[in-house]
C-alpha cells in the first residue's frame, strides 16, 4: 500500500514498519477499542499516560480529540486531558502514541475529573486545548483541507501559499 509518510487530513500520523507490513484493517482503519489503554510518550521520550476515550465528532464524522489518562496509579488519582488527534502520531514499531508535546507541558495541561467532564463541543474550550498544544481546531478549514505539514498547524504563509501546495489566482 503507498501510505504518505504525513497525514494531509489533519489526523494522527502513522509511523513505522508496522505500517507498511500489517496484515488485516490497521493501521490506517482501526477499532477505537483496539487502541484503549496504548501508552502515550512524550516528545522528551517519557511515558505520559495512556489513551482513555477517543471522542468523535458525530456530526462531521471525525475524530475530534483523544482522551489521555495521566498520572495516577490504576485509574486511580489520573487527570484525564483531552488532546487534538493531529498531535498524535501512531508509532506502529513500538505499539504507542508519541505526542507532539513534552512532559512539562502535559503536567501543565488543563485537565479534567473522570466525574466532571468539560463541554467538548463547547469551541471556546476547545480552541483553548488546541492551542494548548499549537494545533489548529480540527473544524477548521486550515487544518483539513490543505495540511500539508502533516503537524495541524498552518503552514508559513497560510494555506493557500505557492510553498504549501496551494494556487494563488
Amino acid at each position: 500500500m503507498n501510505r504518505p509518510m504525513e497525514s494531509s487530513s489533519g489526523g494522527a500520523t502513522i509511523i513505522g514498519k508496522g505500517a507498511a507490513t500489517a496484515a488485516g484493517p490497521g493501521p490506517d482503519v482501526m477499532a477505537a477499542s483496539t487502541l484503549d489503554g496504548n501508552s502515550v510518550l512524550s516528545s522528551d521520550g517519557h511515558d505520559v499516560g495512556s489513551l482513555k476515550e477517543i471522542m468523535l465528532d458525530v456530526t462531521s464524522g471525525r475524530v475530534a480529540y483523544a482522551v489521555l489518562s495521566s498520572g495516577g496509579f490504576l485509574g486511580i488519582g489520573d487527570k484525564l486531558l483531552a488532546v487534538p488527534w493531529s498531535a498524535l502520531t501512531l508509532d506502529t514499531d513500538n505499539r504507542c502514541f508519541r505526542l507532539a508535546a513534552t512532559a512539562d507541558q502535559v503536567r501543565n495541561s488543563p485537565g479534567f475529573d473522570k466525574d466532571a467532564w468539560p463541554s467538548m463541543a463547547d469551541r471556546v474550550w476547545a480552541t483553548t486545548v488546541h492551542q494548548h498544544y499549537g494545533r489548529e481546531p480540527y473544524w477548521s478549514s486550515a487544518a483539513t483541507s490543505n495540511d500539508v505539514t502533516g503537524t495541524g498547524a498552518i503552514p508559513p504563509g497560510g494555506v493557500d501559499a505557492p510553498e504549501s501546495g496551494g494556487v494563488k489566482l
